[in-house]
Protein backbone atom coordinates (compact mmCIF):
# COMPACT_ATOMS: atom_id res chain seq x y z
CA UNK A 1 0.00 0.00 0.00
CA UNK A 2 1.46 3.43 -0.86
CA UNK A 3 0.77 6.46 1.27
CA UNK A 4 0.29 9.28 -0.97
CA UNK A 5 -0.48 12.92 1.14
CA UNK A 6 -1.87 15.95 -1.56
CA UNK A 7 -0.82 19.34 -0.39
CA UNK A 8 -2.29 22.88 -1.60
CA UNK A 9 -2.27 26.30 0.13
CA UNK A 10 -6.23 25.90 1.79
CA UNK A 11 -6.63 22.26 1.83
CA UNK A 12 -10.20 23.47 0.07
CA UNK A 13 -10.10 22.54 -3.28
CA UNK A 14 -7.33 20.79 -4.89
CA UNK A 15 -5.70 18.53 -2.48
CA UNK A 16 -9.42 17.68 -1.16
CA UNK A 17 -10.14 16.53 -4.60
CA UNK A 18 -6.90 14.62 -5.29
CA UNK A 19 -7.37 13.18 -1.88
CA UNK A 20 -10.52 12.03 -3.40
CA UNK A 21 -9.73 10.83 -6.00
CA UNK A 22 -6.55 8.86 -5.51
CA UNK A 23 -8.23 7.26 -2.12
CA UNK A 24 -9.96 4.75 -5.14
CA UNK A 25 -7.25 3.71 -6.51
CA UNK A 26 -6.07 -0.22 -5.67
CA UNK A 27 -2.88 0.41 -3.43
CA UNK A 28 -3.12 3.99 -2.62
CA UNK A 29 -4.15 5.21 0.84
CA UNK A 30 -4.75 9.28 0.23
CA UNK A 31 -4.94 11.90 2.68
CA UNK A 32 -4.61 15.55 2.08
CA UNK A 33 -3.96 19.19 4.21
CA UNK A 34 -3.29 22.37 3.73
CA UNK A 35 0.51 24.15 4.11
CA UNK A 36 -1.06 27.84 5.34
CA UNK A 37 -1.81 28.51 8.88
CA UNK A 38 -5.34 28.96 8.37
CA UNK A 39 -5.81 25.70 6.12
CA UNK A 40 -8.85 23.64 6.54
CA UNK A 41 -6.65 20.81 7.72
CA UNK A 42 -3.67 22.22 8.10
CA UNK A 43 -0.66 20.06 7.69
CA UNK A 44 0.93 18.34 10.47
CA UNK A 45 4.70 16.78 10.98
CA UNK A 46 2.33 12.99 11.64
CA UNK A 47 0.79 13.51 8.19
CA UNK A 48 4.33 14.10 6.52
CA UNK A 49 5.87 11.42 8.11
CA UNK A 50 3.22 8.84 7.50
CA UNK A 51 3.34 9.71 3.64
CA UNK A 52 5.45 7.78 1.37
CA UNK A 53 5.19 10.14 -1.74
CA UNK A 54 4.01 13.77 -1.11
CA UNK A 55 2.71 16.13 -4.52
CA UNK A 56 2.32 19.45 -3.90
CA UNK A 57 0.05 22.13 -6.38
CA UNK A 58 3.03 24.55 -6.83
CA UNK A 59 6.33 24.99 -6.29
CA UNK A 60 6.02 27.67 -3.74
CA UNK A 61 4.26 24.83 -1.73
CA UNK A 62 7.13 22.88 -1.65
CA UNK A 63 9.38 25.54 -0.36
CA UNK A 64 6.85 26.57 2.72
CA UNK A 65 7.05 22.16 3.03
CA UNK A 66 10.70 21.92 3.27
CA UNK A 67 11.30 25.30 5.63
CA UNK A 68 8.47 23.87 8.36
CA UNK A 69 8.68 20.47 8.06
CA UNK A 70 12.48 19.67 6.90
CA UNK A 71 13.49 17.40 9.13
CA UNK A 72 10.63 15.09 8.94
CA UNK A 73 11.16 15.04 4.96
CA UNK A 74 14.33 12.81 5.27
CA UNK A 75 13.67 9.96 2.52
CA UNK A 76 10.24 11.41 1.19
CA UNK A 77 9.65 11.96 -2.31
CA UNK A 78 8.06 15.53 -2.87
CA UNK A 79 6.30 16.06 -6.45
CA UNK A 80 5.43 19.71 -7.39
CA UNK A 81 1.97 18.67 -9.89
CA UNK A 82 2.16 22.67 -11.15
CA UNK A 83 -1.64 22.78 -10.90
CA UNK A 84 -2.50 26.33 -10.45
CA UNK A 85 -5.48 27.42 -7.78
CA UNK A 86 -8.11 28.37 -10.73
CA UNK A 87 -10.48 25.23 -10.14
CA UNK A 88 -13.11 24.25 -8.06
CA UNK A 89 -13.65 21.37 -5.58
CA UNK A 90 -13.98 18.47 -7.98
CA UNK A 91 -14.35 20.09 -11.29
CA UNK A 92 -13.57 17.34 -13.65
CA UNK A 93 -10.81 19.44 -16.01
CA UNK A 94 -9.36 19.26 -11.81
CA UNK A 95 -9.72 15.52 -12.03
CA UNK A 96 -8.32 15.50 -15.64
CA UNK A 97 -5.34 17.21 -14.83
CA UNK A 98 -4.73 15.41 -11.21
CA UNK A 99 -5.14 11.93 -13.46
CA UNK A 100 -2.76 12.91 -15.40
CA UNK A 101 -0.14 14.80 -13.44
CA UNK A 102 -0.04 12.48 -10.85
CA UNK A 103 -0.67 8.92 -12.10
CA UNK A 104 2.37 8.15 -13.69
CA UNK A 105 4.69 8.89 -10.29
CA UNK A 106 2.03 6.40 -8.53
CA UNK A 107 2.90 3.36 -10.49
Amino acid sequence: MRRVLFVCSQNKLRSPTAEQVFATYPDIEADSAGIAHDAITPLSSEQVEWADIIMVMEAHHRSKLSKRFKTHLKGKRVIVLGIPDDYEYMQPELVRLLEMKATPFLR
